[in-house]
């Protein structure tokens, strides 16, 4: 995944503003009350600045690969318009802008500090014309539609009773698709899971991942989620005290359209098992999830097992 250069320049201007010390602390500060369960609301702009330069970087790239997973055909068809809901400080923006190049992005985000900031890392690049909102989701009348409606680890925030009518909503501004991204956890797929029973009830299909639209086969204690490798700046890895070049970033999505649309192929649910000789792939296809075990006999799709990820088709 290659971060835009644009963003990579505005994220450190940010963060020259502050002490490197200041940042880390306002970091942990922000990952221990996420973890603990307490305020994730963000009211001061140190705090802001921290999540930027932290969190950005795996956002685009969770929304990068799941436009890539989802977008296929019409890749070259124009986007005129993508909406960014809970935009935060807009990555999941950049992500579609980078992929799609879309005439119109519009940023909807509540916390003040957030929405200042995005605006800010926005004017260093090509979405210096995007259009802000300051609003809240459940308060909000949707009225016009979009191409691409993006929620990107926004309806696990929200309290459970709310969340059906959210869904509802980003479906009914969504002319083409909606996209919908949260954590490769079991709770950021049992969100997602229910938002398919209701969106499918809807009259909704699905681009990606699901290559059917059938009751999802996984047992109730196992999930669906995929990995984005996230190559980590200097300033990332100090910040998050990383010793490693990368940050694995684990996702759920799931992309819902209006047209009736050709099934994704199977679907790797597991890091494929290399062997000397042998790739084990977990798969889920249109009538079943298996287990499927490719040796170099099978020629090219031996190779391009061995180099396939989770998430993949093959």
């Amino acid at each position: 995944m290659e971060f835009p250069l644009d963003l990579k320049a505005a994220l450190e201007k940010l963060a020259s503003k502050y002490r490197h010390s200041d940042l880390k602390q306002a970091a942990k500060a922000i990952s221990e009350r996420y973890r603990g369960g307490g305020n994730k609301r963000l009211t001061k702009e140190i705090e802001a600045a921290a999540y930027a330069v932290t969190r950005m970087p795996a956002t685009y790239g969770a929304v990068s690969d799941a436009l890539a997973y989802s977008i296929k055909k019409d890749i070259h068809s124009e986007w005129g318009s993508v909406l960014d809901v809970g935009a935060g400080c807009g990555a999941a923006s950049w992500a579609a802008a980078s992929f799609l190049q879309p005439e119109m992005v519009t940023c909807i985000e509540r916390e003040e500090v957030m929405r200042n900031m995005g605006e800010s890392l926005m004017q260093e690049g090509f979405l210096h014309n995007a259009r802000w909102i300051d609003a809240d989701l459940m308060a909000m009348d949707f009225q016009e539609k979009y191409d691409l409606v993006i929620a990107s680890y926004v309806i696990n925030e929200l309290a459970e009773g709310y969340r059906e009518q959210a869904v509802k909503k980003l479906w009914q501004s969504a002319d083409r698709m909606l996209l919908l991204v949260e954590p490769g956890t079991p709770a950021g797929f049992a969100v997602l899971q229910k938002a398919r029973e209701i969106l499918l009830d809807e009259g909704a299909h699905i681009a990606a991942p699901c290559p059917h639209e059938k009751a999802c086969r996984l047992e109730a204690d196992d999930w669906c989620h995929f990995t984005s490798r996230i190559p980590r700046s200097r300033l990332h890895k100090e910040l998050k005290d990383g010793d490693v070049p990368f940050e694995d970033e684990k996702y759920a999505y799931i992309a819902f359209v209006r047209e009736e649309t050709e099934h994704a192929g199977a679907r790797i649910l597991r890091h494929p098992y290399i062997e000397k000789g042998c790739v084990t792939l977990e798969v889920c296809d249109e009538t079943e999830n298996k287990t499927l075990r490719i040796t170099k006999k099978d020629g090219k799709l031996f190779k391009t097992a061995r180099k396939a990820k989770c998430g993949d088709e093959i």
